[in-house]
């Protein structure tokens, strides 16, 4: 995966750039000390590193503005970067940009209950949100699996899910506003604690925007109240494309669960030897929940009871405790971690229409057959949300390139059935040189005369979403101006 070139310019003024930053922050937030700029190397897409010129760690707006300042004026690139667990790529440093951590943005600032909103410093971490106004009956609806560590900035810049987004929506159906600072320094707010704002949509330009327009440091979120109760099943079949039917079956018949997950034979052996679940060994599993009170999970449940009896399924069990229920998810939230104590792995992000499943799982497996590498797939069925898992030996010259070429023909193969590139994960440096399979020419240059409104320069997050030839393009006529 091809990255630009430094600019030696700035590289040659480094020490000044490292002064000018502690000049406005604490001595121990900029960090340039060269083995422990390493930490900053890379984020969870870890086949690609390049430590940054130096990486810096403010509390407030009020410094993010400051060190925004500096590097506007000296012409540094800045890479915005939440906990690092972007698997797209999406922090991936250049040996010229600064990275800007906002792990220690981590307050609660604001809850509302009766207007039902919390806002929040965005480095905190996704299920931190939720554990600050748990205890008073309310919830933040997203929940990424990577919600320990992953931070609402990263949630904002990649526009994540979760696998409860089928009933929920995603990050941009819960955010209500943010607080951003522009590459110049300039603070703005936009949108606030109220569901619609007038005007221009901002706010939906802002969330999923890959920090390619600023960087949010405060975001005000719409929390909700805990539902009345919720319950699992756990539903086996002997066929991926038999229980790609039966989700496109469940959700034509109008149900609306909270969750469709689904995992696969390797996924499942991975996972049993790993979390110990007690999940039969079967070729596929989906794992469907549904909430509401006792009448309304009992009937949701009967109606989906029904439709996966005709697709006879290896096994039915519905969770009849909180310890069962447990169970049933502690595969699937263990999954990733699962896989990679067995290979080496990337993990896509294609979604699809739901009807198009059995399909694609079919040409998933045909594909892994073409190019020698076994596939895992694991995801959020509900909503066309894939995650096939591509395994490779990362010691193994040429099963890095052989891996990438399998992982653009899956992507291709949903764009191709309706879908797009990239449900929640987001297209950072792994899908910026497809980004044309999915967008025409036109298409591309709009998005991009978006950013050279926010971002004249093209100096924040470089080389991620766009191809790489246009944004260097991009830049390079920006430096000429």
């Amino acid at each position: 995966m091809e990255m630009p070139a430094p600019n030696q310019g700035v590289l040659s003024k480094r020490s000044r750039i490292i002064a000018r930053l502690e000049e406005v922050l604490p001595k121990d937030a900029v960090i340039s000390d060269v083995m422990e700029t390493r930490a900053y190397e890379c984020d969870a897409l870890t086949a690609y590193k390049c430590p940054p010129l130096c990486a810096v760690l403010p509390s407030s707006t009020e410094e993010v503005s400051a060190i925004l300042k500096i590097c506007h004026a000296e012409g540094v690139p800045v890479v915005p970067r939440g906990s690092g667990t972007s698997l797209a790529g999406g922090a991936l440093p250049t040996a010229d940009s600064v990275i800007l951590g906002v792990a220690r943005l981590n307050e609660v600032l604001e809850t509302d209950y009766d207007n039902r909103f919390i806002r929040v410093q965005t480095g905190r971490t996704n299920l931190s949100v939720t554990g600050a106004v748990e205890a008073d009956g309310f919830f933040y609806a997203p929940d990424p699996s990577s919600q320990l560590a992953c931070a609402i900035a990263g949630n904002i810049a990649m526009n994540s899910g979760g696998a409860h987004c089928l009933k929920y929506g995603v990050t941009t159906n819960n955010l209500l506003g943010v607080t951003m600072v522009q590459m110049d320094g300039t603070v703005v707010e936009i949108g606030g604690a109220h569901m619609d704002a007038g005007g221009y949509d901002w706010l939906g330009l802002i969330c999923g925007s890959e920090g390619q327009l600023g960087v949010v440091t405060e975001a005000t979120l719409r929390i909700l109240p805990k539902p009345e109760g919720a319950r699992p099943v756990l539903i086996g079949y002997d066929s991926n494309e038999v229980a790609g039917e039966c989700v496109s079956d469940i959700i034509k018949a109008g149900v609306l669960p909270v969750a469709i997950e689904f995992m696969d034979r390797p996924c499942i052996r991975a996972t049993e030897a790993f979390a110990k679940a007690g999940y039969p060994d079967c070729e596929a599993l989906l794992i469907v929940e549904v909430e509401g009170s006792p009448a309304e999970i009992d009937e949701q449940l009967g109606l989906i009871r029904q439709i996966a009896q005709k697709h006879n399924p290896v096994e039915f069990r519905e969770a009849e405790d909180a310890d069962q229920a447990a169970r049933i998810w502690l595969g699937r939230k263990s999954a990733f971690g699962a896989m990679g104590q067995i290979n080496d792995y990337m993990c896509l992000d294609g979604t699809i229409p739901v009807s198009s499943l059995p399909h694609v799982l079919k040409r998933i497996g045909e594909m892994s057959k073409e190019f020698g590498l076994d596939v895992a797939n694991v995801f959020h069925a509900g909503d066309g949300n894939m995650h096939p898992l591509i395994l490779f030996d990362a010691n193994k010259p040429g099963d890095l390139e052989t891996c990438e070429a399998f992982g653009a023909e899956i992507l291709k193969l949903c764009v191709e059935v309706g879908g797009c590139l990239t449900g929640e994960h987001g297209v950072g440096i792994e899908k910026r040189d497809l980004m044309h399979v999915q967008f025409a020419a036109v298409d591309l240059e709009a998005q991009m005369r978006v950013k050279d409104v926010f971002d004249p320069a093209w100096l924040l997050n470089p080389a991620k979403v766009f191809p790489l030839d246009a944004s260097e393009a991009r830049r390079a006529r920006a430096e000429a101006a």
